[in-house]
């Protein structure tokens, strides 16, 4: 298991992230004279911004699977992730220049392909960028030519969502579920709001249990398990699981991440398993 604690570092200026302000979407229709221009499909403040991919170079690294996004608010910040690292700082738009700053971002290395991407990400952010929507799609150009692309990704709901467990909280330290508990997606909870129900699998045994669901609050029931034995690591992360059970836990979901958390501080983190 890998039990960590993320700590911030400040980078140098690093500009750049979308666009916070009125931007006109690429390509679309204009009112006519003196009127304000027409509004993107999509809002770029509010929205969550997955990256497609960035161009540095001419050359073009895919970011599909992995954690790389952004997003903005309307108080002008910016935060995401770079692919494994967390980021945030502030952000100014002039017309369809943006320039962010401040940034603050964790450090670890996660594999030279996604330290690769990280740094090309990096780099392709610095500066001063023209943004530009189209429909779903973000895109941010540098003045060498670089670019960034991204899509617009609507937040996971709590019901009917497979939400795949990744760590267990206790007391504000997340430790993450051994990977034969992981793997494959084994390790998940299901919603069925309408039923009342909750259901999946802790890292070893199935489990169903009834969820009823109130303004941020999740009322979970006994829970029903089989009996399987697994190996040590595997079983204490279920038995912490399953202490969430039986009592009343709050619930939040931050965009595609899910965390529970009950009594005493003990709670789990899960994201969202991707559609297919």
């Amino acid at each position: 298991m890998h039990t960590q604690r993320k700590t911030l570092s400040t980078v140098g200026a690093v500009s750049a992230v979308a666009a916070l302000g009125l931007l006109t979407a690429c390509g679309a229709d204009k009112t006519s004279a003196g009127d304000a221009p027409a509004e993107p499909s999509v809002p770029v403040t509010g929205t969550h911004w997955t990256v497609d991919s960035v161009t540095a170079g001419g050359k073009k690294i895919d970011a599909p699977g992995t954690k790389a996004h952004v997003a903005f608010d309307k108080k002008g910040r910016a935060t995401g992730n770079f692919g494994c690292n967390g980021f945030g700082g502030t952000a100014s738009v002039k017309g369809d220049t943006i320039t962010v700053d401040k940034i603050a971002k964790t450090e670890m290395s996660c594999g030279d392909e996604i330290d690769k991407l990280e740094t090309t990400l990096t780099e392709a952010l610095k500066g001063k960028l023209k943004a530009s929507v189209k429909g779903d799609k973000l895109t941010l150009t540098t003045a060498k030519g670089d670019s960034i692309t991204l899509t617009s990704e609507p937040p996971a709901e709590l019901a009917g969502t497979k939400w795949l467990l990744k760590a267990v909280v206790e007391k504000e330290v997340a430790t993450s579920l051994p990977e034969s508990a992981s793997k494959a997606d084994k390790a998940h909870l299901i919603f069925d709001e309408k039923a009342g129900t909750v259901h999946g699998n802790l890292g070893c045994n199935e489990v169903n249990a009834k969820a009823t669901v109130t303004d941020g609050k999740i009322e979970l029931g006994t829970p029903r398990l089989t009996r399987k034995m697994c190996d040590g690591e595997v079983m204490k992360a279920e038995q912490n699981l399953a202490k969430l059970f039986g009592s009343t836990v709050t619930y939040e979901i931050d965009h595609r991440t899910l965390h529970l958390t009950g009594k005493d501080g003990l709670g789990l983190n899960a994201e969202a398993a991707a559609k297919k």
